[in-house]
């Protein structure tokens, strides 16, 4: 179990974290790699271009594969163009639905009101587009340098715990989520498992619906309504009168009632 998971991360390692969805998993590049460490092509990762399915290939040792197209054209580190979002700022409703989107939390804003793409943390990962009602959002070209290696390394290590943030954010909203998931659902149990024991990402930690401790069959819950019901009637006929047998029944009552919840 270590070595696979050592084998995941050293796959993972060298994929670009834009967390895009574009090789089929929709979950981020975590579940990728750990798809391509269970004999999956290591080819289908379209922002890292032929780069990446070659350095694959060597960690693998596999037959090189010809990477998977884009839609933008090559730059001169055989990757394709980098892009970024951005939101034209007048048409933009504040729905918020880019926010749940974005895998790395490079989206600001609040219900109603406009919002902005922080474009230095933008992945170019395209997941903002389709959920904007409006239409409001482009792709531009980053006119940045491209990074060298050192600084794609930093840049990798930081969006994975980026990424690794939003997921733990998103486990504790969970179980208690109002609305449409924007999101794919995301392989909470993997993460967590990566994380565990890693000093450099956020630990992930997953929710868990509060066990019941016991199961009310229908005779009980019609009964405890009963009581509630009596209950309610002696404290106001109380509040108008003073009844001392009344006030008798009224704490009777009160005590099946604990009785009964307890049970």
């Amino acid at each position: 179990m270590n070595s696979q998971i050592s084998l995941i991360q050293q796959i993972d390692a060298l994929l670009p974290q834009t967390q895009c969805g574009l090789c089929g998993h929709r979950d981020g590049c975590l579940p990728y790699a750990k798809a391509i460490s269970e004999g999956e092509d290591a080819n289908k990762c379209v922002p890292g271009g032929q780069p990446v399915a070659d350095a694959l290939a060597v960690l693998l040792q596999r037959d090189k594969l010809a990477a998977e197209e884009s839609v933008w054209p090559i730059q001169i580190d055989g990757r394709p163009q980098r892009m970024k979002a951005v939101i034209r700022e007048d048409e933009c409703i504040g729905c918020t639905k880019c926010i749940s989107a974005c895998p790395v939390d490079a989206i600001i804003g609040s219900g109603k009101l406009m919002h902005t793409i922080l474009t230095d943390l933008c992945t170019g990962c395209e997941l903002c587009i389709p959920p904007c009602p409006v239409d409001c959002i482009d792709l531009v070209e980053d006119l940045k340098a491209i990074p060298n290696e050192q600084e794609r390394n930093f840049e990798q290590d930081d969006l994975r715990g980026r990424y690794y943030a939003h997921i733990q954010r998103e486990e504790k909203r969970r179980l208690n989520r109002k609305g449409p998931v924007v999101r794919a659902a995301i392989d909470s149990q993997l993460f967590a498992n990566i994380t565990q024991g890693s000093e450099d990402l956020p630990s992930i930690e997953l929710a868990k619906k509060a066990q019941i401790s016991h199961t009310l069959d229908a005779k009980t819950t019609i009964e405890l309504a009963k009581i509630r019901t009596q209950i309610k009637k002696l404290e106001k006929q109380l509040s108008v009168r003073a009844d001392e047998k009344k006030q008798q029944q009224l704490i009777d009552l009160q005590k099946q009632l604990e009785q009964l919840q307890n049970a």
